[in-house]
């Protein structure tokens, strides 16, 4: 019997301290062939996303597979990521959260490979609504996320 791993466990953990204490989750994700996002808010690879109950709608947090509906610039769109591309989960307000590494087969071998996994990216990102937002938010304070490999 394979173990299973802790990763999906501790994502919903830090999912629901974050709603529990009225902070908004973010997930950070490297995006590859197997990422369901929208292409054109992806930055060196990588997406943020908030996944607060606010935010989303129909959230599924599986132990493969998060998979939920958001809006970005005001349509909706389906979002559809798996667990092992997830690299973090933190709160925007404190940066309080968890980071993980991220195993092989994820972007920077796709990558290499010569795969176009952002075409027709603009050159800066567009703007979002406040339920879905491309980049971390920017600050001075310290990172409090762990790493768990």
């Amino acid at each position: 019997m394979s173990e299973i791993s802790t990763k999906p466990y501790l994502i919903r953990a830090i999912h629901q301290w974050c709603s529990d204490q009225g902070l908004t989750p973010y997930l950070s994700v490297v995006v590859d062939h197997r990422t369901l996002v929208p292409r054109q808010f992806v930055q060196d690879g990588q997406i943020v996303l908030n996944v607060s109950t606010d935010a989303t709608q129909s959230l599924v947090m599986g132990n493969e597979m998060i998979a939920f509906q958001a809006r970005f610039g005001g349509v909706a769109q389906n979002i559809s990521l798996p667990v092992d591309n997830v690299s973090a989960i933190y709160a925007r307000e404190n940066g309080h959260g968890m980071a993980f590494e991220i195993g092989a087969g994820s972007f920077e071998e796709e990558a290499d490979a010569g795969l176009d996994l952002e075409p027709g990216l603009p050159e800066t990102s567009a703007s979002v609504e406040a339920d879905a937002e491309p980049n971390p938010p920017k600050g001075g304070g310290r990172s409090h996320l762990k790493l768990v490999k």
